[in-house]
Order: C-alpha cells, then structure tokens, then sequence
C-alpha cells in the first residue's frame, strides 16, 4: 500500500509529499505485519542519482509477482527528495540544502528539519535499511556498501549479503554525523549505504546486481522465503588502503583503464589532454597496486578533480562466482 511519510504545504499551493510503498505478507493485517521483520529500502535522496530508482522497481515487481515468499514488511522510498528528482538537482529546490546533511531533523524546527524527523520516525525500529546511492555526473562508482568503523563489527555481515564487489569500512573521523545512515545507526537501526553507479543515469548491470543482494538480505532477515542467488564475496577495506588520484592540469581526461581492472603502482590510468593543440598536459598514473573502483565520467577537469580511485591489493582477486542477475532467484 502507498502511504505518505511526510506531506508539507509549500508557497504558491504546492505540496512536498514524501511516499512510501510498504509491503506485507498476503493474510496479515498492518497491525499484525507489525511484529514482524522488517527492512527499508531507501532511494532519491539526493535529486540526481537515479539508479536506485530501477532497484525499487525491480523489487516491487518481483515481490508483486511471488507474494507468497514475503514473510516479513518491506517498507520501499523510492524519492526521499521527490522535488529534487523531478527538477534534476541534487539537492531540495527550493531550500538549496543537501538532504543527506539534515539528519536527524527535529519535530519542532524549521521546514526541512521536520522533514527528515518524520523520515527518521518512520524508519526507526526496521530490522535493517539500505540507502542507495549514485554517484555524481562525474564519477562511475562500482557496486560498494560504505560502513563507519564504529558499527563495522555489526554491519559488514550484513553488508556481504548485498552482492557489492567490496565494502569500504570509514575512519570514525571522516563519517558525517548528520546523514540518514548515521542517524539511524545512532539509534539502534542498521543501516547499510550502498554506492553504484553514475549521476543522472541508469546502469541496469548494477542494478540487477544490487537486487539480487536485496532478496538474499532479506531472507537473512526474515523477511523473504523465495529462492535466492549466490552472490559475491567482497573484499573489505579501510581508508587506508584506498589511493585517491587527483588531477594536476586542467584539460580533458581520456582514461586508459576501466573499472575494476588490476594495476600496478605507477602505470597509466589515463591523460588529460589539450584538444587545442594536441597536447598530453599530464600523464595519470596510479598511486599504488590495486583495483580501479572509481572512474571520472565526465572528462573535464581541473587541478585538484578526482579522477580514480583505487583499491590496494597485492594481487587481482579471484572473479568471483556472483550473481550478476535475478537468474536462479524468483522473477
């Protein structure tokens, strides 16, 4: 059933209205479905990252097609920030405020403080939720789940469930504390961020990938009985095992590499180039060993843009043998 979270009169008689899907399973009452498991699935928060935007899909239809293997609610947010989706901006239109920065609001405070308290209220007490994220327009991130240090020992076994290619465990001084994972973790919500994909796209590879990951979560939780894939067994890093690669010349990047490729420490990751006279302004090279899982996108640059990432590894894992589609799961 399609319930309104929060629904705030704006100038000029518009409506914020925030919508949830919550499903049940076939027999029980929403008083009843209460005392059983539940998990949130949480998308849009910010205006332009769409890929979530198919994985609620793909999850509705596949439970609307198999409801009798729902065993527990499934409560799904496809647009935390429905306002910035329909304007394509990342942030609350008419606020100019990143809604990933507002948690965890306050009743009786200012407009988009009570925004994210109801978000919050609502969200509390599920047995996991998972924040979905995009990229911006100029990265290409690989499926990966983010997870503080602090509630590492908690998450990343659930975190392994999510099909992701590795998780990236943050220091506890690089967590922002007004975000909605850390709100929720804070009291007492587990609370998974996933990152995949690009700005203002769709990439239906990681999609499919990442709703494999939702059904096997889900039947770990209780909350789903159907059949479900084999997915794959990540790696699980640190900051300190991540080279970030920033640009020095301003020009346009061609890349050399594509994501999750081996490198070695001091090959070429690509070059910013002058389309003005055909010149190579910088050579790119990677800071370490390891595996490319953040790519720039968009090809302009200045000194100072990201333009990868990379995971230091000794050697290129295995290729694991995961799931890359519902097949073997219920469609």
């Amino acid at each position: 059933m399609i319930k309104n979270v929060v629904s705030i009169h704006l100038p000029v008689g518009e409506k914020m209205v925030i919508r949830k899907n919550r499903l049940i399973p076939e027999g029980f009452s929403e008083r009843q479905a209460s005392d059983l498991p539940r998990i949130a699935v949480v998308t849009g928060t910010h205006g332009d990252e769409l890929e979530g935007q198919y994985i609620c899909w793909r999850l509705n239809r596949i439970i609307a097609e198999n409801p009798g293997f729902l065993t527990g609610v499934v409560d799904i947010y496809p647009a935390l920030n429905p306002l910035g989706i329909d304007s394509i901006t990342r942030g609350i239109p008419r606020f100019d405020l990143d809604m990933n920065r507002m948690f965890p609001g306050d009743k009786r405070g200012t407009t988009e403080e009570v925004i994210a308290a109801k978000i919050i209220e609502d969200m509390k007490g599920a047995s996991c939720a998972v924040d979905i994220h995009a990229s911006n327009i100029f990265l290409r991130e690989i499926p990966q789940v983010r997870v503080n240090v602090n509630t590492s020992e908690k998450l990343i076994p659930l975190a392994k469930e999510l099909n992701c290619d590795f998780i990236w465990v943050h220091a506890a001084a690089t967590v922002l504390e007004s975000t909605l994972a850390h709100s929720l973790n804070s009291v007492g919500t587990p609370c998974l961020v996933v990152e995949a994909g690009v700005g203002m796209r769709i990439t239906k590879e990681y999609g499919e990938k990442i709703t494999v990951g939702l059904l096997r979560l889900m039947k770990r939780l209780g909350v789903w009985a159907g059949p479900v894939s084999e997915v794959t067994d990540p790696i699980v890093s640190t900051d300190g095992r991540v080279g970030f690669v920033n640009a020095n010349a301003a020009g346009i990047f061609i890349p050399e590499v594509e994501h999750w490729m081996n490198i070695h420490k001091g090959e070429l990751l690509g070059v910013i180039t002058d389309p003005t006279d055909g010149s190579i302004l910088e050579q790119v090279k990677s800071p370490c060993n390891g595996l490319v899982f953040t790519l720039r996108e968009y090809p302009v640059v200045n000194p100072g843009s990201l333009v990868a990432r990379v995971l230091e590894v000794a050697d290129k894992p295995k290729t694991p043998k995961a799931a890359t589609s519902l097949k073997g799961a219920a469609k």
